[in-house]
């Protein structure tokens, strides 16, 4: 959009009729110009794309101190509102930091994609030669090795890349399995990539937790199974629990995954494929049958993910379940 024509006479050639037409011509253009940029960058303008369309500085300057526009940093102008929002804030920790940065773990996940989680902190990586600015409300990452990158609209890296990222500075090992979970169950990013991407990792200081958490999450064949679970009940003083028991439904044979046979309690673990869809409605139809077609049994379920990060206070239940279960049957 190209600035309004402005004949060779000098300002003080022309009438105050004139010089008011002439100023309302430029405060009216460069607010056009602004809104389109601010457009394509939910709300905010970069200072070097005002200055490209053709505003000055002085044109910018006026438009803050008429409190039209607001300072969002050295580089943002935010045209709509008073402060940088949603996609906003990611566009502004861009040209804030560096030129050469790129969003990272949950910021590049919300911008692939990623709905009902919002970031704390935005997290940007740069290369670890490259000098950046620190930002209020964003969190740079020096990074040997960026890995592969998403270039056009908001810079950041592949989904594969920031989870595993998102994942390990997360703020604790519940959020890092949220993070994960939700991502592949959103299909942000096939399963086998995730797999992929964590077994180049060499260093992390969630290796435990992430190597269970992923298998859980991406690789059913070597998730938390009836097994490992029998195992942790052996290590509670428990009794050997029946693995895959079978029961009568309403649609014909349903398996069970652990029965306490002796006292009619029956725990169901969960993968996270549960999670997904509407494969809960399946299940709690199930475990209805389960209860209306014998109801000695007592149901718990527990969230393979649960057992994962609170196997003590998912156990907890079990051993006072069992007490109750075995005190009902006089045992």
């Amino acid at each position: 959009m190209r600035p309004p024509h402005l004949d060779r006479r000098g300002y003080g050639e022309l009438s105050r009729r004139e010089r008011r037409s002439r100023s309302r011509s430029r405060v009216a253009w460069r607010a056009a110009v602004a809104d389109e940029l601010a457009e394509r960058h939910s709300g905010v303008a970069r200072r070097k794309d005002l200055h490209r369309a053709g505003l000055t500085t002085d044109d910018i300057r006026a438009e803050v101190e008429r409190g039209v526009w607001h300072r969002g940093g050295c580089h943002t102008i935010v045209v709509h509102g008073t402060q940088p929002e949603g996609e906003g804030l990611m566009w502004r920790a861009l040209w804030e930091s560096t030129s050469r940065s790129y969003l990272d773990g949950v910021a590049a996940l919300v911008t692939a994609g990623l709905q009902n989680f919002t970031p704390h902190v935005i997290d940007v990586s740069v290369p670890n030669n490259v000098l950046a600015r620190e930002v209020d409300g964003v969190r740079l990452h020096r990074v040997r090795d960026l890995g592969p990158t998403i270039t056009p609209g908001l810079r950041r890296t592949r989904p594969e890349v920031a989870v595993i990222r998102a994942a390990q500075w997360a703020r604790s090992d519940r959020e890092a399995a949220t993070v994960l979970a939700m991502t592949v169950q959103q299909r942000v990013v096939r399963p086998e990539a995730v797999l992929d991407r964590w077994s180049r990792v060499i260093a992390s200081p969630r290796r435990t937790i992430l190597d269970a958490v992923i298998a859980d999450v991406c690789d059913g064949a070597h998730s938390l199974n009836e097994l490992d679970f029998a195992a942790l009940c052996r290590a509670r003083g428990l009794p050997e629990p029946t693995r895959q028991a079978v029961r009568q439904g309403r649609n014909g044979r349903v398996y069970l995954d652990v029965l306490f046979e002796g006292v009619g309690l029956h725990v169901e673990i969960h993968g996270a494929h549960h999670m997904q869809g509407v494969t809960g409605i399946d299940d709690a139809l199930r475990g209805n049958d389960i209860q209306l077609n014998d109801p000695d049994v007592v149901t718990l379920v527990i969230p393979v993910l649960g057992l994962r990060l609170q196997p003590g206070a998912f156990l907890d239940q079990v051993e006072r379940a069992f007490r109750v279960a075995r005190a009902r049957h006089g045992r």
